[in-house]
């Protein structure tokens, strides 16, 4: 198993700077070798950025052989970096994902996040609000709970399906309820677009599934416009 060390990744800042795009025979080339087209394989398959200790871990490999291959890729615009700074001491982790444009080997769904963008644009062009979106999200998430045996905590089946979706769920729990905060949103470009729509069909989502199961209902939901976003408050009752 690959040892545990501190990320370091690009330096300051890297994850900020535009990568220019090289040619499409270039992007393929740098899948040539088989340790970079196993890492491609990984994080197309992953709902969620990771680290190169993660990958390291993943594929049994020492992340100072991983290191350069990120690096190699991310150079020809085929991954894309974020920062991220949880609290930890010392430099911030840097968590590595597909880029938008990244070609498709037939693992990642590339199809589904243009007609995200689609979808979203046209419910913005009919004049639907939160309201309506809150709705539809409730549906699906009947639909969800509708899978899981009915003698299943509230709380329990929402970790489940928020991590399935990718959000990377963080629950505090007391006397009363839970907090759960969303470190990771999958749809974080177009909630930034328009946060009513997407953030309202989350909460919609969440709500659904939390009030099928007659245990918790959700109080609060915080989204991208709030002092605290990106997470639900829950009361167990």
């Amino acid at each position: 198993m690959a040892d545990r060390v501190d990320e370091r990744g690009p330096g300051p800042g890297a994850g900020d700077q535009p990568v220019p795009r090289a040619p499409r025979l270039d992007l393929l080339k740098a899948l040539g070798d088989n340790t970079r087209y196993a890492i491609y394989l990984e994080l197309a398959r992953s709902p969620l950025p990771l680290t190169t200790g993660e990958i390291a871990e993943i594929l049994d490999l020492h992340v100072n052989t991983v290191r350069p291959h990120l690096e190699r890729m991310r150079e020809v615009g085929l991954l894309a970096v974020d920062t991220e700074a949880r609290g930890g001491v010392g430099r911030p982790q840097h968590r590595y994902q597909l880029a938008a444009d990244a070609p498709s080997l037939g693992v990642e769904p590339s199809p589904f996040p243009t007609l995200a963008r689609m979808l979203l644009a046209a419910a913005a062009a009919a004049g639907l609000e939160r309201d309506d979106m809150v709705q539809a999200g409730r549906v699906q998430g009947r639909d969800d709970a509708a899978h899981w045996p009915r003698d299943t905590e509230a709380l329990d089946a929402l970790i489940v399906e928020q991590a399935r979706l990718g959000f990377d769920p963080t629950v505090v729990e007391d006397d009363r309820g839970a907090v759960m905060a969303f470190a990771h949103c999958p749809f974080r470009q177009l909630a930034e677009r328009h946060p009513d729509l997407v953030c309202g069909l989350h909460c919609g989502l969440v709500e659904g599934l939390v009030g099928s199961f007659g245990d918790a209902r959700v109080t609060r939901f915080a989204t991208l416009v709030d002092r605290n976003p990106c997470q639900a408050e829950l009361v167990t009752r």
